[in-house]
């Protein structure tokens, strides 16, 4: 049964505001560090990259999810943006921001 706009619409809002709360989180943490210690300092700094590449990550997911919105917003969404075809309902159940069906997935 395949699921309604309204309902992928809620999942992606909120995924989104799921995203954004770490980002800030991420963001917060990234500020706090004081440390004048340098072994202290050294591993605040090895777990900053880790931060940064999972900020990284959620800004990417953004940028994906509010592309999907648009293409809610304009008729397109659960279509191939590469071929047309539809994009499978298993797919979007897993990746309800892919633009791609499975085929045509880089």
């Amino acid at each position: 049964m395949p699921v309604d706009l309204i309902t992928r619409r809620s999942q992606l809002t909120r995924r989104l505001e799921a995203i954004d709360t770490r980002l800030h989180e991420i963001e917060d943490e990234l500020e706090s560090h004081q440390t004048k210690d340098w072994e202290d300092l050294a591993t605040e700094r090895e777990g900053d990259e880790v931060l940064e590449g999972m900020g990284r990550t959620g800004q990417h997911e953004i940028a994906m999810i509010k592309a999907a919105l648009t293409r809610m917003d304009e008729g397109e969404y659960g279509a191939c943006t590469t071929c047309g075809n539809p994009i499978s309902e298993d797919r979007l159940d897993v990746l309800p921001f892919t633009p791609f069906c499975r085929n045509c997935a880089p």
